[in-house]
């Protein structure tokens, strides 16, 4: 009688011990969740205060899906914004995408452009905790890469990565798609590291506005060869699949997301309006 009268003296205590480290462990989490949402913000206001000296941004509404809702308590907020290059000629679209998931942050930011033959640029930037992962892809969707043009826009861009050479490298896995990535960098930092971040981040959209000082713009043909690269782009990803892609996928429905990559997140289906 003594010792279980004993042991049920420990439970309140060893449940209390249990109560304070989920108590520290959640913030610990929402600490860390509000200095990298800061962190976040700065890097895409300072990127698109960048685009701004290039592009004229206009916002253009992303509608329904302004905000998707994922696994019952994400939400992914979503802007879409009309980029104008040179002087009003319409450039192309811009998505970004940011979501707060306690334990990381992320923001999506994608420019595809249609009035020039130039990579869709896309960049995914994560904030796990005290880490962070830098990846900037640029997609060669355009009919033929050996030009003298693309040459020298690809040019640019291995300049631009050869820049961040010395920051590690993350391993990642193959896809259908590699075949298009002429330049990728895929890159591990610390919380230490977020002024080279936010450097990195608006280096990239300065140096592909750069190559896009030189390039003719698209005649109709062009224009129109460049929407079905794009659309096909995003078309196989929806058929093939990708790791982002395959979220939307199974949290939207196969036919929910093409809807959104159309209207929004590639913005293909206002080209043809």
């Amino acid at each position: 009688m003594g010792k279980t009268g004993a042991k049920r003296k420990k439970w309140p205590i060893v449940l209390l011990v249990i109560l304070l480290l989920i108590g520290a462990l959640a913030g610990f989490i929402c600490w860390n969740a509000a200095k990298n949402n800061a962190e976040m913000y700065q890097t895409l206001d300072e990127g698109m205060a960048t685009l701004s000296e290039y592009c004229k941004v206009t916002p253009a509404d992303a509608g329904e899906y302004s905000e998707i809702k994922m696994y019952g308590l994400l939400k992914f907020r979503v802007e879409q914004y009309d980029l104008a290059y040179p002087d009003d000629n319409y450039f192309g679209n811009l998505s970004v995408m940011r979501v707060n998931m306690g334990f990381m942050q992320m923001v999506s930011f994608v420019i595809t452009p249609y009035s020039m033959d130039l990579p869709l640029l896309s960049m995914d930037y994560m904030y796990p905790l005290g880490n962070r992962k830098a990846y900037t892809e640029f997609y060669d969707l355009v009919p033929d890469k050996g030009t003298d043009a693309y040459t020298k826009v690809l040019s640019g861009l291995r300049e631009f990565q050869s820049r961040y050479s010395q920051i590690e490298e993350l391993e990642t896995g193959s896809y259908w798609y590699d075949n298009l990535l002429s330049v990728v960098m895929h890159k591990k930092l610390k919380r230490a590291d977020d002024a080279t971040v936010r450097k990195m981040f608006c280096d990239a959209i300065r140096t592909y506005m750069e190559s896009a000082k030189d390039l003719p713009a698209l005649d109709d043909a062009g224009r129109a060869e460049k929407l079905r690269l794009t659309q096909e782009y995003s078309d196989n990803l929806i058929k093939n699949g990708g790791v982002s892609t395959d979220v939307f996928k199974k949290q939207l429905g196969e036919e929910k997301t093409k809807d959104f990559f159309d209207k929004v997140f590639f913005g293909t289906a206002r080209q043809q309006e």
